[in-house]
């Protein structure tokens, strides 16, 4: 598999090292255009070696341009070349225009696209729009993304999949769903969030042979998360040294939640775990897991010996939003500990609406929403603007958990790339609290225990569904996994 880069930038970021490369590299733009397309169509030969006919979807920008160079490289070789033009290829401008009359001379064709042609091809290139779009996919362009979707599975988008927003991961009204994408200079940050991972398929990336240090000249906060080595822990260590993690949470009918947490922070090398629960079910509750110490609290006095005791608290998991859930919340805020705040704690969070530095919030869209005042639509239309809003309103790292999860500091933002759809299901959430409580009980920085965590959390997944598929994957599998991979 390819190494691809940390880095991620947006749009406007990538048109600035484009303009760095032609302007203080001399590397003229048409150069930089026959990279690019010479890039897409070797691994196109890579990915389809057998594939006779090609059908290349041209637009009228330099994505455009891009596409009639592969088409040009697919001429020469032999293969069977359509070109579908959505726009009259004669009103091309600069590179795009040259790079179309070199595939004419070439010999190659252009057929202007209808919405009822038949596409048949082997392989087909979506060249329609590059990070430029700024408006919904309209018209005979939306026909087009449509038709390609409809009856071709294997598909190459040149840069970006057509529809997708660069920035973002959302799609302009509709996008194309590409097989793999070849993407050029710089990642572009919507490639790894929001709906992008339906659209992209797998991601290849060019650098396009440019020079390493124009990477240095446009800075970015963006990147992604990538495993670190744990070091080796001493021949001499006893629990004491390796954190007390305290779980706040169960209230009646929920005691799962917080046993799960408890035992994810066991199984990334917590040295002590208690729980706080509702008396009802605190002698229940680690039957399963003795190694759990769990205490019936009734009320914030009770729970104050314990807060006392733990390095580390998550307040949260399975607390609902009772007048208990909300006293033993309170009690955990004012504490000076290191907090994870979670799923109910996070509802409660948004009444209150107090900004911390010492605590890692790890809402879903939902809670985003709720903590943001808005609607989920709002937050999904830009996870990365609705991170970094959450991060400024309520302080700490956060964690805006969904495909493509996001971990906010107040001066930069991490992507997580590890796990799957097997993990839309029940008790994931403190699953993952309490890996981070578990390795900042450790000793981990919260930024380091909250981008670990959560590339630990959906690696384990990963790793997970593959005995057994993505189907009826339950939290508590994460568990042997996890173990294993903090070691």
């Amino acid at each position: 598999m390819q190494k691809l880069p940390t880095k991620l930038y947006r749009a406007a970021q990538v048109r600035e090292l484009d303009r760095i490369v032609m302007t203080e590299c001399g590397i003229p733009g048409i150069e930089l255009m026959s990279r690019a397309g010479n890039a897409v169509f070797r691994h196109l030969r890579i990915k389809w070696p057998n594939a006779k006919t090609i059908s290349v979807f041209c637009g009228s920008g330099n994505n455009a341009g891009d596409g009639y160079i592969i088409a040009g490289l697919a001429v020469g070789v032999g293969l069977k070349v359509i070109v579908y033009a959505l726009s009259d290829p004669e009103n091309l401008k600069g590179n795009a225009l040259i790079a179309y009359q070199d595939y004419i001379k070439a010999k190659g064709t252009v057929t202007p696209f209808q919405a009822d042609m038949v596409i048949k091809a082997d392989v087909l290139v979506d060249a329609l729009f590059g990070t430029g779009l700024s408006k919904p996919v309209t018209g005979v362009y939306e026909q087009a993304i449509r038709n390609i979707n409809k009856n071709q599975p294997n598909v190459i988008a040149v840069d970006v999949p057509s529809g997708l927003n660069s920035d973002t991961g959302n799609i302009m009204g509709c996008a194309v769903k590409a097989t793999c994408t070849v993407t050029f200079i710089g990642l572009k940050q919507g490639l790894y969030t929001g709906l992008a991972a339906d659209y992209c398929g797998e991601i290849i990336y060019s650098s396009l042979a440019v020079p390493k240090d124009v990477f240095k000249k446009v800075a970015s906060n963006i990147y992604r998360v990538v495993k670190k080595t744990f070091p080796q822990r001493s021949r001499c260590t006893h629990k004491g040294d390796n954190g007390h993690v305290l779980i706040v949470g169960g209230d009646r009918g929920y005691s799962g939640a917080a046993r799960m947490a408890g035992e994810a922070a066991l199984r990334v090398g917590a040295g002590l775990v208690s729980v706080a629960t509702h008396t009802e079910h605190a002698a229940l509750l680690n039957l399963g897991r003795p190694e759990l110490m769990c205490h019936g609290v009734g009320n914030a006095e009770q729970l104050s010996a314990l807060l006392d005791k733990a390095n580390v608290i998550v307040v949260g998991p399975g607390l609902g939003q009772s007048k208990w859930a909300a006293e033993l919340f309170i009690a955990a805020i004012k504490s000076s500990k290191m907090l994870v705040i979670d799923a109910d704690g996070l509802n409660l969070l948004a009444h209150v609406a107090e900004k911390h530095a010492n605590w890692i919030l790890t809402p879903h869209p939902g809670e985003a929403a709720r903590l943001l005042q808005c609607a989920t639509a709002d937050v999904q239309q830009d996870r990365y603007t609705a991170a970094a809003a959450i991060q400024s309103k309520y302080g700490g790292i956060v964690v805006l958990k969904g495909t493509g999860t996001l971990i906010a500091g107040h001066d930069d933002i991490a992507v997580s790339t590890t796990g799957n759809p097997g993990m839309a299901s029940g008790g994931m959430g403190d699953v993952l609290a309490g890996v981070i409580a578990g390795l900042i009980g450790q000793g981990f920085l919260p930024k380091d225990a909250a981008q670990q965590g959560v590339y630990l959390h959906g690696m384990a997944a990963d790793l997970a569904v593959k005995q057994a598929g993505e189907r009826g994957l339950l939290a508590s599998d994460l568990m042997p996994y996890l173990r294993q991979l903090v070691n």
